[in-house]
């Protein structure tokens, strides 16, 4: 049996190519939408992908399961659990708790473990060459390395009320039912990792036991002891704050993701003809630099969506294509970076990008507004923003400032003042460049807190050691 873990660092999520060695035959599991890692995969090994599938509808990125089958003929298995209020709005072949799916010696058994979303699946997988018994599970956002899925998503991103409650009970049943009746040596493999906003303490290690977890995570003594009243406040005391886009995310991925097909190149535009677009606001400016260099000088009414490994999850706080319709052009070095961005941001369904350049020279440009720690109190500011998550500011904040995380700033402008200056901070920056270029762009009154939050409690204390000193 061959077994692959895709991992995506930006959207802290994994997916799996499974594949029958004696046959040549594969399956893939939660696959994401730029799908060559797959297509590679299976050609270096000799195989041919027969089969796609995922554990739920996912609210954190979009799935690619419809444009890997469309690519490769591969035929698609969906949850069919969960209520008529639950079901894919796309042609798959449904899967009910026990249903297989077989590709040479392997088998992959779907076993619903609602909870996180009430059409969770879970898959038992047996390497029918080595073994009559499952070794494996591939726990969705069921079961993570030291934590679960969070069954507060419905409520925080999918418009529900107090859903939370009985996902929660939902999860426990899951747990005291499913996971614990299997065997401690079962390998689990889940799809996310630390960083991951569907949970409140996913573990870094890619794969855990169920022994392991039994053993050792937090949620097992409960378990041990049938509490499920305790078990349920612990479960969602501290949950992070859910990124708005999340709602979109479900909603697409239950009519079905619009299938992208091949992808041409993108090309390196003029910079006299952006200039244009952008002056008849045809097209939005990524400025893909980090916040240091943005605040030295950056496009008029662009939006800074630093490259590295969160370009997905900073592009969905900033772009929404439901309501932003021009195409983006995207400040990168060369074609290939500049493709590698485009990857991650079809992730989250931002898919019209016109073109990249590699300079911001000959466009219009300004400096956006910085405020240093020390001249804080002098700014006459209608609000001081933390983007920052409610457990951060929880920990320590600007007193007098007001709590409202990046990813749900551009949803919530209506708890925004609508005159006057917004000081807004993050922990160290990078956030807070992100979040106030939308806002910008939005037509609001910016000033950045110069190093945010790190800088102004390090200027606090060393006012508090001039003062001891004398």
């Amino acid at each position: 049996m061959l077994f692959e873990r895709i991992y995506d660092d930006d959207l802290a999520q994994a997916s799996y190519l499974i594949g029958c060695q004696a046959n040549g035959t594969a399956v893939v599991i939660d696959g994401r939408r730029d799908i060559a890692v797959y297509q590679d995969l299976a050609e270096k090994n000799g195989m041919k992908i027969v089969a796609v599938t995922e554990t739920h509808i996912h609210a954190d990125y979009l799935s690619g399961t419809r444009e890997l089958a469309a690519a490769t003929g591969a035929k698609i298995y969906v949850s069919g659990e969960g209520g008529p209020d639950w079901q894919y709005g796309f042609d798959a072949q449904r899967l009910y708790d026990g249903d297989k799916i077989s590709i040479g010696n392997i088998t992959i058994e779907a076993v619903h473990t609602p909870g996180h979303t009430p059409e969770h699946l879970s898959f038992l997988v047996t390497d029918g060459a080595f073994s009559d018994q499952p070794g494996y599970l591939l726990s969705g956002d069921f079961v993570f390395s030291g934590d679960l899925g969070r069954p507060d998503l419905l409520d925080e991103a999918a418009g529900g009320v107090d859903t939370r409650f009985e996902g929660a009970r939902q999860l426990f049943a899951s747990l005291r039912d499913r996971f614990l009746t299997l065997p401690d040596y079962v390998q689990v493999h889940p799809a996310h990792g630390s960083g991951s906003a569907c949970g409140k303490a996913l573990g870094a290690i890619p794969s855990s036991t169920v022994g392991y977890e039994r053993l050792y995570s937090w949620w097992g003594p409960y378990l041990a002891a049938n509490d499920e009243d305790g078990f349920i406040a612990e479960l969602l005391d501290g949950q992070p704050d859910a990124h708005a886009y999340f709602g979109r995310m479900k909603r697409e991925n239950r009519e079905g993701p619009a299938v992208l097909g091949e992808r041409a190149p993108l090309p390196q535009l003029e910079t006299s003809d952006v200039a244009r677009d952008l002056d008849q606001d045809l097209v939005t400016f990524i400025d893909t630099r980090p916040n240091q260099e943005v605040h030295k000088g950056t496009v008029v009414r662009s939006l800074n969506v630093p490259a590295g490994k969160s370009v997905a999850s900073y592009g969905a706080w900033v772009v929404n294509p439901e309501t932003d319709k021009n195409p983006l052009v995207l400040l990168a070095p060369d074609q290939e970076a500049a493709q590698d961005m485009w990857d991650h941001l079809v992730r989250v369904g931002i898919d019209k990008v016109a073109g990249y350049v590699t300079g911001i020279e000959g466009l219009p440009t300004f400096v956006p507004k910085l405020v240093r720690p020390e001249d804080l109190g002098n700014v006459d500011a209608a609000m001081v923003l933390d983007v920052r998550n409610r457990s951060e500011h929880i920990a320590g904040n600007i007193p007098g400032s007001y709590q409202l995380s990046g990813g749900r700033v551009m949803w919530h402008l209506n708890k925004l003042p609508a005159e006057g200056t917004i000081v807004t901070y993050c922990q160290s920056g990078v956030r807070n460049s992100v979040a106030a270029s939308a806002l910008r762009r939005a037509g609001y009154d910016v000033a950045e807190l110069d190093g945010s939050y790190a800088a102004w409690s390090a200027w606090q204390q060393e006012e508090q050691n001039a003062v001891t000193a004398n």
